[in-house]
């Protein structure tokens, strides 16, 4: 197995909406307003619409549930999901809630990727997984995604 590189993604985001505690956890949801990704097979822009619905855990730990369309360069629709788990110390998740620039090798930020896509130009994103190490600014997720072959 091996890592081919993807994409560099960056999402942006609108201001998080509380939906307050529930038994699975703090529910938060992010709208996702725009963006762009680029990389040697796979760039465009990340279209308004989607969300990140997230879990905030009592440990600060927190579930990463996103789904949102991308519009290839040439024209073709890409729907993405990405799951994953941000987790780091309670000061640097503080830091982080505050809107402040951390740098990402303080905190643990992993997604993994699924594509799904009608386009033939596109139809290798159906078969492809992706992981991603990704980094949190105030508005704006970016993340390396890499897939596995």
């Amino acid at each position: 197995m091996n890592l081919e590189p993807l994409a560099t993604f960056h999402v942006e985001l609108d201001s998080i909406l509380d939906l307050g505690d529930s038994q699975w956890g703090r529910r938060r949801v992010i709208n996702i307003v725009g963006g762009s990704f680029d990389g040697p097979r796979l760039s465009g822009a990340v279209l308004p619409g989607g969300a990140d619905w997230q879990v905030v855990h009592a440990d600060g730990t927190i579930s990463v549930d996103t789904r949102y369309t991308l519009r290839t360069h040439d024209g073709a629709h890409v729907y993405i999901t990405t799951s994953g788990v941000r987790h780091g110390s309670p000061e640097v998740l503080g830091r982080l809630a505050r809107g402040e620039d951390v740098d990402p090798s303080e905190y643990y930020f992993r997604l993994h990727c699924r594509f799904e896509t009608g386009d033939d130009r596109y139809l290798w994103l159906n078969r492809t997984l992706a992981v991603a190490s990704a980094a949190r600014k105030a508005t704006v997720v970016s993340y390396d995604a890499y897939a596995l072959t």
